[in-house]
């Protein structure tokens, strides 16, 4: 486990229970809709864990008058989506834990199809869902995240039409932080979310110390949530975050800098030029104002390299199969 990175406080959880983490932050006009999604799921196994950071918008009264069995965490801060995630993940019980977006709807078999997953994959320590999204039902957000040779993550299948093509379940590079379910055991070997990412990435970054450390990832089209976008970020935080921590990310994470490093280099120079180029736009600024503090965190992240790739299991060749062109 990396120094700095939150641990699980048991290592192991009750056998088929499936703990999901919603974290909240003034998303009461969501909660409804991703509690009775929950509430009629298949499986019959399962906990359900609100970490409320620190919200005003009467998110905790609601959910302690209409969702009783919703168990409660407080924050009495804004501790970020990272923050959030992980004292729900320290607090559940579950031999596999989940972490879903409070913006989300679940199909009913979903909980099911991603406990028969784990089943039937031993060796796989994460599952990825077929994300919708919420406003356009025939559309994706995504298929499982890929990351590419010049340093780039993304979804699979963003915005298109869903139309059978990935209706095969297949390994992937990551899940997507918002549907993302972890088994215990390897959560309990690598550790949790990395606080110092608050919000933005930091499940790629979970991905990759899980491929790293020998831990696969199944993209399962039985399992569907719907998703509404960038409800309760976007914007000009999110391109602070993004500049920032996708700085983070390759310092700490990415193993292939003697052959790609060039490419990440120039890939991250072409995004500084287009945010320079659109000045004007404080989004663009933000991203730019990101991008200098991931610089200035490049110490601190070239710490935190150094243990991940002293335990790293995957050769050169292996870690270049996991990505794309």
């Amino acid at each position: 486990m990396i120094a700095g990175t939150p641990g699980l406080t048991q290592t192991t959880g009750r056998e088929g229970l499936l703990s999901v983490v919603i974290p909240n932050w003034n998303g009461l006009k969501f909660l409804e809709t991703c509690l009775n999604a929950l509430a009629a799921q298949t499986h019959s196994s399962i906990e359900t864990i609100l970490v409320d950071n620190a919200s005003d918008d009467g998110s905790l009264a609601y959910i302690r008058e209409r969702y009783p069995w919703v168990r409660l965490i407080a924050l009495g801060e804004n501790r970020g989506f990272t923050g959030a995630c992980n004292a729900g993940m320290q607090a559940a019980q579950g031999e596999f834990i989940c972490l879903l977006n409070n913006d989300t709807e679940a199909e009913p078999g979903w909980a099911a199809a991603v406990v028969d997953a784990f089943r039937r994959h031993p060796q796989i320590g994460s599952v990825a869902s077929k994300m919708r999204l919420f406003e356009k039902r025939d559309h994706l957000h995504t298929a499982g995240d890929f990351f590419t040779r010049d340093g780039r993550p993304g979804n699979r299948g963003v915005w298109e039409r869903d139309e059978g093509q990935y209706d095969r379940e297949e390994f992937v590079f990551s899940a997507c932080g918002g549907s993302a379910v972890y088994r215990r055991a390897m959560l309990s070997e690598i550790g949790l979310l990395d606080d110092d990412f608050f919000f933005s990435l930091e499940d790629v970054d979970l991905g990759w110390r899980a491929q790293l450390a020998g831990w696969r990832c199944l993209y399962t089209p039985a399992a569907v949530v719907y998703h509404h976008l960038s409800a309760t970020g976007g914007g000009v935080t999110a391109s602070y975050f993004v500049g920032r921590n996708t700085i983070y990310l390759l310092v700490k994470d990415f193993p292939l800098w003697h052959k790609y490093g060039w490419r990440v280099v120039q890939g991250q120079a072409q995004t500084a030029w287009e945010a320079l180029r659109a000045w004007r736009g404080d989004a663009a600024r933000a991203r730019l104002r990101g991008m200098a503090a991931g610089v200035r965190g490049i110490p601190l992240m070239r710490r935190k390299r150094r243990q991940i790739m002293a335990q790293r299991r995957l050769s050169d060749a292996e870690v270049e199969q996991l990505l794309s062109a």
